[in-house]
């Protein structure tokens, strides 16, 4: 089991990139029966777990919920964890690309657009250009019939990809990954968000020093405030109220401690 902490009860693996890294190395090396999976968690999947029991018992289940967002990491430091830094989607991706070129991992992209997903391959190649990419595809943007779920499981499992990075966006992506993992083959699945629209540089992203110190979600509200401004502007002031709302109960709105997962890591 991993050492966590329970933020809203939402789970958070207290672990910082190179750690992660070690876990998917070793996840890829075993080859389970069933496809492990990565939540990328931040203030809004909080929030919304709050909403929807689902999404907080995907997030609860999965393999590893990394903490993605500044308010989340001092919530960690608050409670005596040393965690040095969030696992920032873009971040995750790009020390992977680099491990895989020695450990030969293969990938594969779900999400986004093929304009999207073109334009990011052909930075990547310039960038990591021994990086194995075995496929990749732009799903419709509807609910998938029984035939195109079996196509899709069938391509990535016939690539033979050792990573499927998904960017559907929350909360599509954790649900994706949660109804796919008994039907692909992969070791690992990782949500990461809008991570793909950043390599492709079709989304600009926030300074260092605005990720740094929490101001991430300004820059990207102003970058696109018609589609982004219920999600800040809402989520962020909810995720207070939950906060002040359990303290002012009387109950713990963060914990720490072993939390048992379904499957043991």
């Amino acid at each position: 089991m991993d050492f966590c902490y329970s933020v809203l009860g939402v789970k958070i693996d207290a672990l910082d990139i190179p750690a992660v890294i070690d876990k998917i190395k070793s996840w890829i090396n075993a080859r389970g029966a069933i496809a492990r999976y990565i939540c990328v968690t931040n203030v809004n999947s909080v929030v919304e777990a709050q909403k929807d029991p689902y999404l907080k018992q995907i997030t609860n289940e999965s393999d590893l919920s990394v903490c993605d967002g500044m308010p989340l990491l001092w919530l960690a430091r608050l409670v005596g964890i040393d965690l040095k830094e969030r696992v920032y989607g873009y971040a995750l991706m790009s020390e992977v690309f680099r491990v895989s070129e020695k450990e030969k991992f293969k990938h594969y992209f779900y999400g986004s657009t093929d304009l999207v997903l073109i334009g990011m391959l052909k930075v990547l190649k310039d960038k990591y250009p021994k990086l194995e990419i075995s496929g990749f595809y732009s799903p419709p943007f509807r609910q998938l019939s029984p035939a195109e779920r079996d196509s899709i499981a069938n391509d990535i499992n016939n690539s033979g990809a050792d990573i499927v990075w998904v960017g559907l966006g929350y909360p599509k992506q954790e649900i994706w990954m949660y109804e796919f993992r008994e039907f692909i083959k992969s070791p690992v699945l990782i949500g990461v968000g809008a991570a793909f629209d950043f390599f492709a540089g079709n989304k600009p992203q926030a300074p260092l020093w605005m990720q740094n110190s929490g101001l991430e979600w300004l820059f990207r509200l102003l970058s696109e405030p018609r589609r982004l401004w219920r999600r800040y502007l809402i989520n962020n002031t909810l995720f207070i109220f939950f906060l002040l709302k359990d303290a002012l109960f009387l109950k713990s709105p963060f914990r720490v401690g072993h939390f048992s997962r379904q499957k043991e890591v």
